[in-house]
């Protein structure tokens, strides 16, 4: 593993502000209409990768002609999203971080699939989170350390049917060797006292997300 970091970003829904995370030297994958949207802001895809069914033939071109690199593949016979394509290609760098921007929008199913990647990120020992307007989405295993991201709540939620051992510090609410559970909303709207806090866990999987309306 290196001090790479890959930008994936996908055709769901877009905000300017995703501008200021990429940084100079990130690899830039663009997923589908993803490529699209980055060259559409003056930057150049190190990779396009996708079935590219969602733009037209013209697209397609300037795609190919403003990429470093294309991955097509063909959109009947595929066992993937285009965005886990990307991701397929992002851990195949070996890097420190992923950030996934553009992989949440309009349908549930994709957006669901998407923030379950974050789960491979932590098998392969990987940071990896999902960012849109109104959301910054994390996944933890022991312990996070959570950032003020400029969000106004800090939510729990288990990826798993239960996490034991919670313990958060630094914030409006907390708490101390708890148990959430699949199904109960007991750890959602949480606010941070102060520019960081802490939540550590014991056992199982953890989703750690800020948000605002």
């Amino acid at each position: 593993m290196n001090a790479k970091r890959v930008i994936i970003v996908s055709g769901g829904l877009w905000s300017d502000e995703y501008l200021d995370y990429i940084r100079p030297g990130d690899l830039l994958i663009g997923a589908d209409r993803g490529a699209l949207m980055l060259i559409d802001r003056g930057l150049r895809p190190d990779i396009a990768v996708g079935d590219f069914d969602s733009v037209s033939p013209g697209d397609i071109e300037r795609i190919r002609s403003g990429s470093g690199r294309i991955d097509s593949c063909d959109p009947v016979d595929k066992n993937y999203t285009d965005t886990e394509l990307a991701f397929e290609l992002a851990l195949n760098e070996r890097p420190a971080e992923i950030v996934m921007l553009g992989v949440t929008g309009g349908r549930m199913d994709h957006t669901l699939a998407n923030v379950q990647l974050l789960m491979r990120a932590l098998r392969h020992q990987v940071v990896c989170s999902i960012r849109d307007y109104n959301n910054y989405i994390q996944l933890t295993g022991s312990q996070l350390t959570v950032e003020d991201q400029g969000f106004t709540y800090v939510s729990l939620i288990p990826a798993t049917m239960e996490v034991s051992g919670v313990t958060l510090e630094g914030f409006e609410y907390p708490l101390q060797n708890a148990t959430l559970r699949q199904g109960q909303s007991l750890a959602v709207s949480n606010k941070l006292t102060g520019l960081t806090g802490t939540v550590s866990i014991e056992s199982g999987l953890l989703f750690v997300i800020q948000s605002r309306d």
